[in-house]
């Protein structure tokens, strides 16, 4: 689970991150995050869609290389 801290970095610089909910990369989200609770993060898309996705998926900065070995949470 992404911790808080990290959350709050990419708010305030403004870094667009992707979230990686399975292995295939067509379902990833790429946006600003907006806001966060315990369970979920709000995430603002190129569209000005917000979603609300849960924590416990992966969350890097949209720049970097796709971690294609992550397979996710069952």
């Amino acid at each position: 689970m992404i911790s808080d801290e990290q959350l709050d970095q990419y708010r305030i610089a403004g870094i667009k991150v992707r979230v990686v909910r399975d292995a295939d990369p067509v379902n990833d989200v790429r946006g600003l995050v907006v806001a966060w609770d315990d369970n979920t993060v709000m995430i603002r898309k190129s569209n000005r869609h917000i979603v609300k996705l849960d924590r416990r998926y992966l969350y890097q900065p949209a720049s970097e290389k796709r971690n294609a070995d992550w397979i996710g949470e069952s």
